[in-house]
């Protein structure tokens, strides 16, 4: 028998400090190197999209691949990347830890939707308040003080 699986992940993380150091005349190089990344683990990238302190990726996983392991290859490569293209000079490094929530086939348009609009989304919301209610909505309990 084949295996079967519909995984679709919303996966956040921020930059060290969530310093805003992602300029965003050159996102899009960071974000085709990602999705270069996704790729190659046999997963399928619906959508990235960010502000200059985070990121928001919208994909799948394949069955081989552990959230754990794939997050860990994306925050690893692309943090060498961006300090060898030299097109973010003050990026340091992601911050320690992500989000990582779950989506059914009904919500993927609407969170493709969300995430292309990050732009304007964040013009009326911090990158905290959108953190937050990301984990309320799903159900996570959190202790403020681990956060940040």
């Amino acid at each position: 028998m084949s295996t079967f699986r519909q995984i679709y992940y919303q996966i956040v993380f921020s930059t060290k400090h969530r310093m805003p150091v992602l300029n965003i005349e050159y996102e899009d190089y960071l974000y085709r190197y990602i999705g270069g990344i996704v790729k190659n683990k046999n997963c399928k990238l619906y959508k990235i999209n960010g502000m200059p302190d985070h990121i928001h990726l919208f994909t799948d996983l394949h069955p081989s691949v552990s959230l754990s392991s794939f997050v860990k290859d994306i925050k690893v490569s692309s943090n060498l990347w961006i300090k060898q293209s030299g097109l973010f000079p003050d990026f340091e490094e992601w911050q320690t830890g992500y989000g990582a929530f779950t989506y059914s086939e009904r919500e993927k348009e609407m969170i493709i939707n969300y995430i292309e609009n990050q732009k304007e989304h964040h013009q009326n919301a911090s990158f905290e308040v959108e953190y937050k209610d990301l984990l309320k909505s799903h159900g996570v309990e959190f202790d403020e003080k681990y956060l940040w």
